[in-house]
């Protein structure tokens, strides 16, 4: 029998909330055109409701498109034939990387799925909005869980675990305190950093401090800075750690590690107006590749953002629920 999603606490009325629960397993496909709907005495007895709330819930279904009845066989589905997914993709921001992953997804998953697209730009309270107004609409949730540092973990994975977990979808960032059985497609910004370091060991030994510039906005995974620390520590590097290049003078034997595009501008700018050389006194690792750091030859440590888009879509359609670490690297070049 169909599960109405029915809260008899609820303020909203009780007719209401059936309209509700079955327009929105109509758009998910969870009901299908011909579907047959409970009778009005079957929904009655289920959810002791009165004879006259069904009654007014399936008329206003009628009246909208949606169903329709037969007479002395009950009432049906008409309002959808669409066997696509309906997929909610939240984004943290949409940067140039995001949207390489946002066309990879789209692209592999075609014809198959509806995609729409929100972004709540690290606000939690934003989040909360985007997923209480979304519940129950949607076959699948693909989130970036990416939120001010400063933003209380409990409040948005409280808000994350109100997602089914065969319906969630944790993309750049996985989230271990939810102990769920998602998908997840993820970085592990730690681990990334520290082991992209290790892999240019031989370069950066001419170095005797390492300076990673970090954005004081809470925008980035603190993890990045754990990781950059503990290659400093067990290497015995002096590190320091600073909010943006503008400040910043040049001492020969530093490496910088630039996460943002505009420090990475500011210090290829200062090295080229002293008279030291890049790549030899002074060292700079951006991260995220694009095609103009490679015509500068700057050293990038990068993850495969259209492999990542692509790969959640594969996994998505074929009803996976695993947790893929995505390909992370270290592409050398002489500005290292």
């Amino acid at each position: 029998m169909y599960q109405l999603k029915f809260n008899p606490t609820d303020k909203t009325p009780k007719y209401k909330q059936i309209v509700q629960s079955v327009i929105a397993d109509i758009e998910k496909g969870t009901l299908k055109k011909n579907d047959q709907l409970p009778s009005i005495s079957e929904l009655s007895e289920e959810y002791y409701l009165a004879r006259d709330t069904v009654e007014k819930a399936y008329r206003e279904l009628k009246e909208r498109g949606y169903i329709t009845s037969v007479q002395g066989k009950g009432y049906y589905v008409i309002g959808s034939d669409s066997n696509k997914l309906k997929i909610l993709l939240v984004f943290n921001k949409l940067s140039s990387y995001k949207k390489i992953i946002y066309y990879a997804f789209l692209n592999t998953l075609g014809d198959r799925a509806k995609v729409d697209l929100h972004i709540h730009h690290y606000n939690a309270a934003l989040f909360k909005e985007i997923i209480e107004n979304n519940l129950g609409k949607y076959n699948y949730y693909v989130i970036m869980p990416h939120f001010c540092q400063e933003t209380d973990k409990a409040d948005y994975v409280k808000i994350i675990k109100s997602i089914p977990a065969e319906e969630l979808v944790l993309l750049d960032k996985d989230l271990p305190e939810l102990q769920s059985e998602h998908l997840a497609v993820y970085q592990d910004f730690e681990k990334d950093i520290f082991n992209a370091l290790e892999s240019a060991e031989d370069l950066l030994a001419k170095y005797q401090k390492l300076i990673i510039v970090f954005p004081g906005d809470g925008n980035y995974p603190g993890e990045i800075v754990k990781g950059f620390r503990l290659f400093c520590i067990l290497h015995k590097k002096e590190f320091a750690i600073i909010e943006n290049a503008y400040d910043e003078v040049l001492k020969p034997g530093t490496a910088y590690v630039a996460l943002e595009e505009t420090d990475l501008a500011e210090l290829v700018k200062k090295v080229r107006q002293s008279s030291y050389l890049l790549g030899r006194e002074i060292g700079i690792i951006s991260f995220n590749e694009t095609t103009l750091k490679e015509l500068l030859a700057i050293t990038v440590i990068t993850t495969d953002f259209e492999t990542m888009g692509r790969m959640t879509a594969t996994l998505l359609l074929d009803n996976k629920r695993i947790k893929v670490r995505n390909a992370f690297r270290m592409i050398r070049r002489s500005s290292l």
